[in-house]
């Protein structure tokens, strides 16, 4: 008999994550509260419900994708309260990108009721999502990590331990941090490279070969027409937005002020996404984060 979860969340990365439990043979009972969601989840196998506690009965995960830490809250403590209503024998997994504190109060919470909880979340993007490759940063307890790794194996290709709950949400939010600031940079370099009057895919590769190589680089080029399948050569669209990356980095400068930290180059890129946000007299709030190249080439 196939396992069931319960899955809370389905847009873009939700979605895909749903369908690829469906694939690996779970029995998935999905809920989020735009119908088209539900209508595609639908589509992919799930069993869509309009009821978040009767998504819970009876399953033996819970996994949520959620859009910020109030509303992982609210799902679980204050309004929803689906920590009521689900069983003691099923693992709750949060995937939601939040504070440590927010994983922490509703860790603590789901302790209380002998429910085990860890939060997991992920890294790569809606291609990812989709493929079913992405990284799980986890925070539990070793013997909560191992049973979580049954339902993130088939969501994604590298699974990993940070330490107890919330350390997942500060592993996510060091690695995006860390992202933000090696995107600024290859746009800012690629593009003083163009202004130079040099080809941007010659300059890449040059750089790909040479100690500038990075992940924005190699993997996700913000020059339009250097590399296909990215958001660069579709008007950037898809991908990872930029309101996206600036809540991301929002939570980075939460994390490093209550630490006594020192972020100034995390600082620098959260202004820089906010000035490219609200360039050129419009909002790019929606467009992917590559499109900070935008800022420095005047578009």
């Amino acid at each position: 008999m196939s396992k069931s979860v319960a899955f809370i969340g389905l847009g873009n990365m939700g979605g895909g994550m749903a369908a690829n439990l469906v694939k690996a043979g779970f029995t998935v009972k999905a809920f989020d509260l735009m119908e088209a969601n539900l209508k595609a989840a639908e589509a992919a196998g799930c069993i869509p419900v309009t009821c978040s506690k009767e998504a819970v009965a009876d399953v033996d995960f819970v996994v949520s994708m959620l859009p910020n830490g109030a509303i992982v809250e609210s799902v679980y403590i204050d309004g929803d309260a689906l920590l009521e209503a689900i069983p003691k024998t099923a693992l709750v997994l949060d995937c939601s990108t939040v504070a440590p504190a927010n994983s922490r109060r509703v860790g603590a919470e789901a302790d209380n009721r002998g429910i085990a909880f860890v939060d997991a979340p992920v890294s790569g993007g809606v291609a990812a999502a989709a493929a079913g490759t992405l990284a799980f940063m986890v925070g539990g307890t070793e013997a909560n990590f191992e049973t979580a790794k049954e339902v993130l194996s088939p969501m994604g290709a590298n699974i990993f331990r940070a330490g107890d709950v919330g350390a997942g949400q500060v592993a996510k939010i060091c690695n995006n941090m860390l992202l933000a600031i090696h995107m600024t940079g290859t746009a800012e370099a690629l593009q003083l490279g163009i202004d130079n009057g040099l080809d941007p895919k010659a300059l890449s590769d040059i750089m790909l070969k040479s100690s500038g190589c990075n992940w924005s680089l190699e993997k996700y080029n913000p020059v339009p027409g250097v590399m296909e399948d990215v958001p660069a050569s579709n008007n950037y669209q898809g991908g990872f937005m930029v309101d996206l990356m600036l809540k991301d980095l929002g939570l980075a400068m939460e994390a490093s002020a209550a630490s006594k930290s020192s972020t100034p180059m995390g600082a620098a890129a959260r202004n820089l996404f906010n000035l490219h946000k609200n360039s050129g007299g419009e909002d790019k709030g929606g467009k992917d984060f590559s499109s900070v190249l935008e800022l420095y080439s005047g578009k």
